[in-house]
């Protein structure tokens, strides 16, 4: 079987790019994998099925919707809010007209004309704040032939949308750590708390802020390690000097960090944090990580992270009382160090169990070979078929090899 295979790859600074380059060598050592490059002009070979990894990033995404479009094939739906990624391919690109039609797709008149409101100005950005409440993830759907998913969630809200193809649930794949991570320089006699990846808004960072806030009055001894670029327009001081934390001291904060880098800041912290409100349907390769080097974990209990093993992880709901179950949920963890012995412990077995790269890798082939099935069993056969024939003498005797292909395709294989 021969996939073509469509996703950002490094450097790009994308989770998808991230995890693509996990995934493809594991592929490549049980099928062929030609990967299709971003404006590559080189003559592809035939593939008995195409597999594209779509996320809501209109930059690292919208070259890979394009040609799914062209050719529909399986879709590896990263985050099922895919509102970003249409409103880059079309407001973005000044087709206004694209995005009306989306959202007329997606919720009627009342959608495109809410749709028309954004485009006048009169209506905030929905991509902002309401992103969730229209999707727009059919644009993605219409053509795909198959979808893989990483959680019941997102599988649940696929078959609510009313896509009725299948649907494959495959766990995302761990990493295994390096062997030798650099260790890095923080202050001695702390009790290393880190949240990490790309912080937006959905990383609920304020209220992380808020919480670790309420946990340094209690215990002062506690640092907070914030790593990764910040979303444009987020600033964090102001909260800071609210709050009373001083930067440097109390949360020391970096941009982005090369992987070698991330690994030695993962393993520096005691506790791992990775808030998510609203969730898109994203799973997270950062907690996928913390989860490899079997680090305790504190997550949102909402999406992919409420189906995260209890044992493995503990879960805050989101709500009033959020700000106030993180700084809590914190508190236990650092006076506990055998809870966070067990909690890593599980996490490791989580990571070498079902998100085991073997075992990931195995199930995207028998995805693809049954996406692939149909075709790939009937050009198999038909080309037995045309062996047969020719050893029998039967082309000879006057049936063109295609006469007989035509027959096999007419009373189909299994017959």
């Amino acid at each position: 079987m021969r996939v073509a295979y469509y996703s950002p790859l490094p450097p790009e600074r994308s989770g998808i790019a991230d995890y693509s380059a996990l995934l493809l060598p594991a592929l490549a050592e049980r099928i062929d994998v030609d990967v299709v490059r971003r404006r590559s002009r080189r003559r592809r070979r035939r593939a008995d099925v195409s597999l594209y990894h779509v996320g809501n990033d209109p930059e690292a995404h919208g070259w890979i919707v394009e040609a799914l479009r062209r050719r529909p094939g399986v879709v590896v739906l990263h985050d099922f809010v895919l509102h970003h990624l249409v409103a880059g391919m079309t407001l973005g690109r000044a087709d206004g007209g694209g995005y009306l039609d989306a959202m007329q797709r997606e919720a009627g008149p009342v959608g495109r004309m809410l749709a028309h409101g954004v485009i006048d100005g009169v209506v905030p950005p929905l991509w902002e704040d309401r992103a969730a409440d229209y999707p727009l993830a059919g644009e993605a759907l219409a053509s795909a032939t198959g979808l893989i998913v990483h959680s019941g969630y997102v599988e649940r809200l696929v078959r609510e949308s009313g896509y009725v193809g299948p649907v494959w649930r495959i766990p995302h794949p761990a990493w295994t750590p390096p062997p030798d991570i650099d260790p890095v320089e923080l202050p001695e006699g702390r009790t290393v708390i880190g949240c990490y990846g790309h912080l937006n808004p959905a990383k609920r960072v304020p209220q992380l802020l808020e919480a670790f806030a309420l946990l340094r009055r209690r215990m002062p001894e506690t640092l907070l390690l914030l790593v990764g670029s910040l979303s444009p327009g987020m600033e964090l001081d102001p909260v800071y000097h609210r709050l009373g934390l001083r930067a440097g001291e109390d949360v020391i904060g970096l941009d982005y960090v090369d992987e070698a880098r991330l690994w030695s800041y993962l393993s520096a912290c005691e506790i791992c944090v990775n808030l998510r409100y609203p969730t898109m349907g994203e799973t997270s390769g950062i907690v996928v990580r913390a989860l490899s080097l079997g680090r305790p974990l504190v997550v949102s209990d909402v999406g992919w992270f409420a189906e995260l093993p209890d044992e493995a992880v503990v879960k805050v709901p989101v709500g009033e009382e959020e700000v106030r179950g993180v700084a809590d949920a914190l508190e236990l963890l650092v006076r506990e160090p055998e809870l966070r012995t067990r909690l890593g412990d599980a996490a490791r077995a989580v990571a070498q169990g079902e998100h085991a790269l073997g075992r990931v890798a195995e199930a995207y082939v028998a995805a693809l070979e049954e996406a692939a099935g149909g075709n790939a069993v009937r050009n198999a056969f038909l080309h037995e078929i045309a062996l047969a024939a020719h050893e029998t003498g039967l082309a000879a005797d006057g049936h063109a090899l295609s006469d007989v292909a035509a027959r096999v395709r007419e009373v189909g294989p299994g017959r």
